[in-house]
């Protein structure tokens, strides 16, 4: 027998006290404030106890709680576990570092709570003119069009969906691949990023439609090998369809000759798509914008706006040369939504030019952020984050105990500690080690990676935050636990 259940018409989710939430909110903020304020004094990173993580299981709270403490629990258990990006010691993978603007933003956009699918409303100008923004900083002509997306995974997919149905020789909105009369190929560096992929398979090609092109010895795909594989495809009856250009490998920070790569497309009739999820806004950067010459060739162009620009998760972007491209790949018709003439639906959709149709008002912190600080700033601390690269560098190669992995392209730094007579079968112990100890000291937060077998640090420096000094403490702890643990190896070996 079903239990009558007295409704409460008077609930709801807003605070029962306005000005005791007013007071907490306060709160919230000067403690963010004071967070940020402090970050140099704290570890970048230090790990839950494994009591505090137990914590975490159980079931779901059936009933209210103070909100205070709640938020004592996010201020004290998750705050001072923390991933550390927003610390100026992080170089871990290439993130960026957020900001407050873009955080308080963030705020005003779920107190908003618009939905960024549809709707004649002040956010969806705000989408438009961001997303027209970002496609006048990257040089695409006025016919581009460009959607906000949850960060570069995303952005590449759609770039690659468009580059996909444009290129199938059918209409995929009706059809299926299968009836694509010749496999679609494309064509990628072998230190392109994971998420193409993945990106392959979410198209319905398979891992067999991306073919993995050789790279010269500074990490950037190789023409000959690339024209080479093209004609290989095209005497087996495949059908050469997108070349995916990386301006900034994930590895290297290496960037693909853009101009030529652009050439070749032209002339062989491929859409050029460019995964600038690391380099793309260095566009913008005044010392290094020629690094990226080219790109504005680009039929689509991913972006990481947490990257470049700092923004807080999560936002990126999908650039296309042809909004009619565009929205031909993603818009399909419901009854349900359609656009009128007046009321609010007299808009187009956005969400005919992306795979969400529901999604947040992500433009918000970009718009603030591009409006507050603007374009120049975040130029110049690109260029920033360059020299300090090149800092980096000079005093890797200066050390005699450190040895340099790659080219230094961009601002993505690879290196060793390697002492000498260390056999190369020992140095990926020895320089694991010396990462883990200085994650775990909370001194600082780097990763690790290998290149074409050998294992290597790999510093990606992504971080308004972090100053010269954070650099020379790097070089110094890395040599200085380097050279500590060769004494107690050599002295275990004798």
């Amino acid at each position: 027998m079903a239990h009558d259940t007295q409704i409460d018409t008077e609930d709801s989710l807003d605070p029962g006290d306005w000005e005791d939430m007013r007071r907490l909110a306060h709160v919230m903020v000067d403690d963010a404030i004071s967070r940020l304020q402090g970050l140099r004094d704290a570890p970048v990173w230090q790990p839950m106890p494994d009591a505090m993580k137990a914590g975490f299981r159980g079931p779901p709270p059936t009933g209210p709680a103070p909100l205070e403490a709640v938020y004592a629990d996010v201020k004290h258990k998750l705050y001072p576990h923390a991933m550390g990006n927003i610390h100026p010691r992080f170089w871990a993978w290439y993130m960026g570092a957020g900001c407050l603007t873009g955080a308080l933003a963030d705020f005003l956009a779920a107190i908003d709570g618009s939905n960024l699918g549809g709707g004649d409303t002040g956010a969806n100008q705000v989408d438009r003119q961001v997303t027209d923004w970002l496609r006048q900083m990257m040089g695409f002509p006025e016919g581009g069009s460009g959607t906000l997306v949850n960060g570069g995974s995303m952005a590449n997919i759609v770039g690659l969906m468009a580059a996909r149905n444009t290129m199938a020789g059918v209409d995929l909105h009706t059809r299926s691949v299968a009836d694509i009369t010749a496999p679609l190929r494309f064509y990628a560096s072998d230190q392109v990023h994971s998420c193409h992929m993945k990106a392959m398979n979410l198209l319905g090609l398979g891992g067999s439609a991306l073919t993995r092109v050789a790279t010269d010895n500074a990490f950037r795909m190789d023409l000959a090998a690339l024209r080479s594989a093209i004609e290989a495809d095209r005497q087996r009856g495949a059908r050469p369809a997108c070349v995916i250009a990386t301006a900034g490998t994930t590895n290297t920070g290496a960037i693909d000759p853009l101009p030529q790569i652009a050439d070749l497309c032209r002339d062989e009739g491929l859409w050029l798509h460019v995964d600038g999820c690391i380099g793309a806004l260095f566009s913008i950067a005044p010392s290094s914008r020629h690094l990226v010459a080219g790109i504005e060739r680009a039929d689509s162009l991913a972006l990481d706006l947490h990257k470049g620009l700092n923004a807080p998760f999560d936002v990126g972007c999908a650039l296309l040369r042809d909004r009619n491209v565009h929205r031909a790949t993603f818009a399909e018709s419901a009854e349900y939504l359609q656009v009128a003439t007046r009321g609010l639906a007299a808009t187009e959709f956005l969400h005919d030019y992306g795979l969400e149709t529901t999604r947040g008002f992500r433009a918000l912190k970009v718009w603030m952020m591009l409006r507050h600080h603007g374009v120049e700033r975040f130029g110049r601390i690109l260029d920033r984050n360059i020299a300090q690269a090149a800092r980096l560098t000079a005093l890797i190669d200066a050390a005699p105990d450190l040895e340099r992995m790659a080219p230094t392209a961009t601002s993505v730094v690879c290196f060793r500690h390697a002492p000498d007579g260390m056999r190369e079968a020992d140095l990926r112990a020895h320089n694991t080690e010396i990462m883990l100890r200085i994650q775990e000291s909370g001194i600082a937060i780097l990763s690790d990676t290998t290149i074409r077998g050998r294992h290597c640090l790999r510093v990606a420096l992504c971080n308004h935050r972090t100053k010269d000094e954070d650099i020379d403490i790097l070089v110094h702890e890395v040599r200085r636990l380097g050279s500590e643990m060769a004494l107690v190896g050599a002295a275990g070996d004798a």
